[in-house]
Parts: C-alpha cells; sequence; structure tokens
C-alpha cells in the first residue's frame, strides 16, 4: 500500500511550530498572570466570563462545558472550586431536574470585575501590540476559517 500521508512543506513546518510555540506561550503567560493577579487560572476566568454574558448570568452545566471545551468532569470539579471561593453557584434545572445549573454570584461577578482589567491588558501586552491592523484582521480571519472548519467537522461527526 502506497504512503498517502500529505507530509508538511518545510515552510508548513515552520508556520505549525509557530503557531504551537505562539499559542502555548500566550496561554501560558495568560494564565501565569491571572494566577499571580486574580488567584484563578485562565479556565475559572473563563467560566466567570461566559456566565456573565449569559442571561441572567446562568448557564446549563452541559451548555457551559460545551462553550468552554470543557469535560463535563472537568467542568464539574472547576464549578466546584469556584463554589468555594464562592463565586458561582449550583441550582437545579427547572425545566429539567435532572440537570444543574451554574449561576454567577455578585462576589463572581465582582471578582471577574477586578481581574479584568489587568487579563485585557496581558492580551493586549502579549498579543496585540506586536500586530499591525492589518495583521489583526488576518489574525481574525484565519481564526474563523480554522474554528468554521472544526465546527463543521464537529457537526457532520
Amino acid at each position: 500500500m502506497a504512503d498517502v500521508t500529505r507530509w508538511l512543506e518545510p515552510d508548513e513546518q515552520r508556520t505549525w511550530r509557530a503557531f504551537l510555540d505562539a499559542s502555548r506561550g500566550l496561554m501560558a503567560a495568560l494564565d501565569r498572570e491571572l494566577q499571580r493577579d486574580a488567584g484563578m487560572p485562565h479556565a475559572y476566568y473563563e467560566i466567570l466570563v461566559r456566565l456573565s454574558e449569559a442571561s441572567e448570568r446562568r448557564l446549563r452545566m452541559s451548555d457551559l462545558a460545551e462553550v468552554t471545551g470543557s469535560s463535563r468532569s472537568r467542568l464539574s470539579h472547576a464549578v466546584a472550586r469556584l463554589e468555594e471561593n464562592g463565586w458561582v453557584r449550583r441550582v437545579d434545572c427547572a425545566a429539567d431536574r435532572r440537570g444543574q445549573v451554574a449561576l454567577l454570584t455578585d462576589d463572581g461577578y465582582a471578582a471577574l470585575a477586578a481581574a479584568a482589567p489587568g487579563h485585557v491588558a496581558g492580551v493586549r501586552r502579549h498579543l496585540f501590540d506586536q500586530l499591525s491592523p492589518e495583521q489583526v484582521e488576518q489574525l481574525r480571519r484565519i481564526s474563523e476559517a480554522v474554528n468554521g472548519r472544526l465546527t463543521a467537522g464537529e457537526a457532520a461527526s
């Protein structure tokens, strides 16, 4: 049987490695800064953001897992830690007694509001300050194209 693998060309390999290194480095820097400045990892920050943007600051746990890209068990563990801080509460779902809803508390909203300026400054410093306006647009378009393909693939499988 013939080898049908489409190996990466040298330029593609350099691009792939640069993308991996930049993605990992960016997320590691943002995570370190959020830990240091706000006492929370980036994953917890994202949960708080998603809840703050949701109607009535609440989401079904399954929906929250989906929008954060977490497994249900990983999300459940994270929400338990956020509950210990008083930032999130779990309540039974009124429409479905089997489900639970995560609710952002006032203390959680305050923690998010306190953490947001530093986080946004880090995103700007580590990402956007290095890019021209044209590169920002290119990055958005590239990210949307990749995400669109991945989302379409998930829907088809």
